[in-house]
């Protein structure tokens, strides 16, 4: 367990109260279980739609799904780190499709083959990837966790009226996943800028769920008023996964591209705050990249050693946003 300290709460304080304090401030979050979740439960899902395409009840059951998921989500990650990225580039991978299609093909092989032990791989029916593939892939698999929404809409009444100590917000997500992300949060009802995690052809080539092209980067103008979230950096796209501070810095240097047309000099100072709720990928990560931050555990009782919030709503007071 980390020993290191927490950041003293009345010199965070101070600094917010402080007339040099940085006027702009960078408030990112990680998606998958801080913002969203799957509901219900991935394998419980999985089981239900193989039930729709006519598999047995008894052969496909959570319990069996869950562990072959576990298993084969595993071994996927290992074999293609951030979803095939570098064998993407080499041209020797399709990318989060691909491999998202192999950890469904797999997980009902395995599930299946322990109802069925034979030699003959069993054939999946016609339209079950494909379905839980786009399920996924939008609102259909999640749900947003129930302080997202009134925190958003209180984030858009304050930049419409106060912020505080700052002049400005830039919001982000900060995600070890593929480009499904602005999708979900689009479906799930919140309003996402275009910015990504590179706006040149090599990053807007890589193959994937989100297709963008030109024109959305030529619509992109700088900081709107009316987005939730700004940006959304995703490790696929962005190259490295959290914990390398690398993602931090990439969504860093985005979001210095968004407030660039407001007169801002480069290299004034920024109050960056990142929210999670992975101890060490999200809270630590952040402070390594000499980033604030916040753990937001969502059910994990586990105590950290940590600056813990228990809803999105208490940001607003540890910030000091009204």
């Amino acid at each position: 367990m980390s020993t290191r300290p927490l950041l003293n709460a009345r010199s965070f304080t101070k600094q917010l109260t402080s007339k040099s304090m940085p006027r702009t401030l960078l408030l990112t979050f990680d998606a998958f279980d801080t913002l969203f979740t799957p509901r219900p439960p991935v394998p419980e899902q999985y089981a239900s739609v193989a039930h729709d395409f006519g598999l047995s009840r008894t052969a496909i059951t959570p319990q069996k799904l869950k562990a072959a998921f576990k298993d084969t989500f595993r071994t996927q990650l290992a074999q293609y780190p951030n979803y095939g990225r570098a064998d993407v580039l080499r041209g020797k991978y399709g990318g989060p499709r691909q491999w998202w299609e192999e950890v469904i093909r797999n997980t009902f092989a395995q599930t299946l083959s322990t109802s069925n032990p034979s030699d003959i791989q069993p054939q999946l029916p016609t339209g079950l990837v494909e379905n839980l593939l786009d399920r996924f892939a939008g609102a259909g698999g999640y749900s947003l966790y129930e302080d997202v929404a009134p925190f958003f809409a209180r984030m858009r009444e304050l930049k419409a009226s106060e912020l505080g100590r700052f002049d400005r917000v830039v919001i982000g997500v900060v995600s070890n996943s593929d480009d499904r992300v602005p999708a979900v949060l689009k479906d799930l009802g919140l309003r996402v800028g275009d910015l990504r995690a590179d706006q040149d052809l090599s990053s807007m080539a890589l193959p994937g769920f989100e297709q963008r092209d030109d024109a959305a980067t030529a619509r992109y103008t700088g900081l709107q008023s009316e987005h939730d979230i700004d940006m959304v950096i995703t490790s696929y796209e962005a190259g490295e996964e959290k914990p390398n501070r690398l993602i931090f810095d990439v969504a860093e240097r985005q979001a210095r591209i968004l407030v660039r047309q407001s007169g801002v000099p480069e290299d004034e100072p920024w109050t960056r705050v990142h929210v999670g709720d992975d101890y060490n990928k999200d809270y630590i990560a952040a402070r390594d990249a000499g980033w604030q931050s916040y753990l937001l555990p969502r059910g994990n009782t586990q105590e950290q050693p940590a600056q813990t919030l228990d809803s999105l709503m208490d940001l607003l007071k540890e910030l000091r946003l009204g």
